[in-house]
């Protein structure tokens, strides 16, 4: 609780999590309004005071989908998309979170869209070693020919010995949790049962 309000000290002085994720996400050009949606009074009032516009939700959101749901069904807005930078992201840079929105736009068919990034052998070893040492590390996605989303998983997959593998040809991608879904998908996500393997995964986007 109360999470987004760590300070962290950069160049430009020091400011909130939640304040330099605010301003990551101002950063994207495509972005016609930019909310902070919380169910905590300190965060709110800490976004209001550097300028951000806030959307109280309910506290029984489980996790950031669901408040996106609840922060659109609050408000009765009507946008294209709903881009979801969670308030822990603050080194999102603007040109990923403006090819997330260009891919939505560009083709209708997709109801939710989220990013992935090829691990490099570097990211792959660490991800590996975590796992050894039974620590969860990043999160890993696989999918098919035409990147529709098959599995998401705590645990590195697709299996791999380990050994090293050149340049970009990693067979293992990076989920970064960035959503962008249209309003219609997210009514549906709220009416669906958390599942068993969103549950034992602890993944939003597995439901």
């Amino acid at each position: 609780p109360g999470k987004p309000l760590a300070t962290l000290t950069g160049p430009d002085g020091t400011k909130t999590l939640i304040q330099r994720s605010w301003e990551a996400a101002k950063a994207v050009p495509e972005a016609d309004a930019v909310y902070v949606a919380t169910d905590d009074a300190r965060i709110a009032d800490a976004a209001r005071g550097f300028g951000a516009d806030v959307i109280m939700t309910d506290e029984d959101c489980r996790n950031g989908t669901e408040r996106c749901a609840n922060a659109l069904a609050k408000t009765g807005m009507t946008p294209d998309l709903i881009v979801n930078l969670q308030g822990d992201a603050p080194l999102t840079p603007a040109w990923f979170l403006s090819d997330l929105i260009r891919a939505m736009q560009a083709d209708e068919s997709f109801d939710v869209a989220t990013p992935v990034l090829r691990c490099d052998p570097e990211t792959l070893a660490l991800f590996l070693e975590d796992r050894h040492a039974g620590r969860v590390g990043g999160t890993t996605a696989v999918f098919d020919a035409t990147h529709r989303a098959l599995y998401f998983s705590k645990e590195v997959i697709p299996y791999t010995d380990g050994k090293t593998f050149a340049a970009g040809e990693v067979p293992v991608f990076h989920h970064v949790g960035v959503y962008a879904y249209r309003p219609a998908a997210l009514t549906r996500y709220t009416s669906w049962p958390e599942g068993p393997l969103e549950t034992l995964e602890g993944l939003e986007q597995l439901r």
